[in-house]
Order: C-alpha cells, then structure tokens, then sequence
C-alpha cells in the first residue's frame, strides 16, 4: 500500500483511482483475485508503476561488490 500512497503523492494515481485500487486489494487478497481487478485500474496502476520506473531493479545486473 505504501507504493499506492506514493503513486498518490505524485499525482500519478487520483484519489479516485487510489482509492478504487486500495479497496480492491483490500477485498480480494489474493493474487489470482487481484489480476482480475478491473481493466481501468490496470491501466491506471500500469501507467503509474512505468511513471515510477518501479521495475527498475529487475533491469539492473546484481550488485556483487557487497560480497
């Protein structure tokens, strides 16, 4: 939720859409029920993580120099 609230924060997400999403996911709480979250929040969540560049450490080779 913490990442919902920050998408909020940065006006990527309207309270409408935060607010939709946090109850979805509130509700269902399961991953199978969360992937059918409507297609309008999809978006919104979709465009919203991309903004953020959420992924970003999915992209990025591994640190090594911690070892």
């Amino acid at each position: 939720m913490k990442t919902l609230d920050e998408m909020r924060q940065r006006s990527l997400l309207t309270d409408a859409q935060h607010a939709e999403i946090r109850a979805w996911v509130a509700e269902v709480r399961t991953p199978e029920a969360i992937m059918r979250m409507p297609a309008h929040l999809w978006r919104a969540l979709t465009l919203a993580s991309v903004l953020m560049n959420i992924d970003a450490d999915l992209v990025q080779a591994p640190a090594f120099d911690d070892l």
